[in-house]
């Protein structure tokens, strides 16, 4: 009997050692999939906390663990107001990362945990405030339509989705609907993921119009002049096919992934991946290439101070989109590929502007002609534009041509983001609908069937 205990008791020392070990193993070298788990935890509370005011703790349990990898349920934030931080771990303490907020610029991932360099990009400015009283898009106030039509369609939760956070319906220049899920309401900043390519792209051609960039130009990095990617042109990164490798896969740790919560400088991580295929034939969506376009806008600009303030300046600022907030990585470099939060309201007059050919209360904000090039198919693409936004409707990229067929006018086009993000915007009708929410692609909502039957019912 004594020996059998003394097994016992050398089996438990041994399996408490092991323990010991393993915690001891991801304290000092936690995987990877740990880092981008903690990573993406910490720089989405921050951003909601400190941009959109939200509690902590609901992000935390319905933003990032109820949708994502098992592994985030295991994840525990601390919030810091006082500091402006966020940190995050795997049990509060295993491979834990950072965020923190800046003025101006949101949150940012700081990997490397050098808080004190990435609290060195900031922009200090006046925040400015939509009037309450004039009618949108001037100012915030809304005359909603009275057609119980409309107003059906809206409290349809099939029709507009399950984890629906807002809905907005512009119609001939004014918004004439809208619906708001439980907690959010007009003056809630929601995040647009990847529609902030199309707003990225946008900018590029604040700068195309000023004469500092061209789409034509070549050998954009000076490591690219020196081998075939001296080949890539603006043109070839804004249509997604410059030819260059980028895994866009967001299961576990690829390369999206590692560029936005393991890299402090995601551009440089991004442009120093070699080429994949020949340039300007093949399609291969990539954040990495919007992130790119980000370091390359604000390198035309030139200096630093101003590239910072160039959102807010040449775009934010003349539409009224008050409340938009483009975040940087550690470096600076705005993360044009996915990071954009603004309200609503705000993401509508984006969607307006373009529907304006880029003109806004008869400024030519872009160059004349610009957004028509932007929604023209890529050469290597039947369903991505040029200018980094999307021809086909969510859902229907591998079926050309289903949301013609499924009723919608030949001329909508879209901007889309992670998680159900869209605006439809189409011309012919004078509409754009803005819907914004939580709802993974593995629910299979698909939007145009709510923008299919508001075109029939504003007709």
């Amino acid at each position: 009997m004594r020996f059998v205990v003394k097994i016992v008791k050398w089996l438990l020392g041994l399996i408490v050692l092991a323990v010991a070990a393993l915690f001891a193993w991801l304290y000092i070298a936690p995987p990877e999939l740990i880092r981008v788990g903690s990573g993406y935890s910490a720089k989405i509370v921050c951003s909601n906390v400190f941009i959109a005011g939200r509690d902590p703790n609901e992000v935390l349990a319905v933003d990032v663990q109820a949708p994502g990898h098992p592994l985030l349920r295991l994840m525990r934030v601390s919030v810091d107001k006082n500091r402006g931080t966020v940190s995050a771990g795997l049990l509060g303490f295993l491979g834990k990362s950072e965020a923190v907020s800046r003025d101006g610029l949101g949150c940012a991932s700081i990997p490397d945990g050098d808080v004190g360099k990435a609290r060195r990009t900031a922009v200090h400015a006046e925040p400015a405030a939509t009037s309450q009283d004039t009618l949108w898009p001037e100012g915030e106030r809304v005359e909603a339509s009275q057609d119980p039509v409309i107003a059906k369609l809206l409290d349809d939760a099939a029709l507009t989705g399950s984890g629906m956070r807002a809905v907005v319906v512009v119609k001939n220049g004014r918004v004439v609907a809208e619906r708001y899920g439980d907690g959010f309401s007009a003056k809630t900043p929601l995040l647009g993921w990847s529609m902030t390519k199309t707003v990225n792209a946008a900018i590029v051609g604040t700068l195309v119009k000023d004469g500092k960039m061209a789409v034509d130009n070549k050998g954009l990095f000076a490591p690219w002049k020196a081998d075939g990617r001296a080949a890539i042109s603006l043109a070839d990164m804004m249509a997604m096919s410059s030819g260059l490798e980028f895994n866009e896969d967001y299961g576990d740790v690829a390369d999206v992934t590692r560029m936005l919560y393991l890299e402090p400088d995601m551009a440089g991580f991004a442009e120093s991946k070699p080429l994949a295929g020949e340039v300007g034939k093949v399609f291969s969506y990539s954040s990495g290439t919007a992130v790119m376009l980000s370091r390359l806008w604000q390198d035309a600009i030139g200096d630093k101070a101003k590239a910072l303030t160039w959102p807010r300046m040449a775009l934010f600022g003349p539409l009224g989109m008050h409340s938009a907030v483009l975040e940087t990585d550690e470096q600076g470099t705005f993360v044009g590929s996915s990071y954009l939060y603004a309200t609503a309201h705000d993401w509508a007059r984006f969607g307006q502007f373009l529907l304006q050919g880029g003109v806004w209360n008869g400024n030519q904000v872009l160059p004349t002609g610009f957004v028509d090039w932007m929604r023209e198919p890529a050469p290597a693409s039947k369903v991505y534009g040029k200018g980094q936004l999307w021809i086909e409707a969510p859902g229907d990229e591998e079926n050309p041509g289903a949301g013609v067929a499924a009723g919608l006018p030949k001329d909508t086009y879209w901007m889309e983001g992670h998680d159900g993000q869209t605006v439809a915007i189409i011309p012919s009708e004078q509409l754009v609908i803005v819907r914004l929410g939580l709802t993974p692609a593995k629910v299979g909502y698909r939007p145009q069937t709510m923008v299919g039957a508001l075109v029939k019912a504003l007709h």
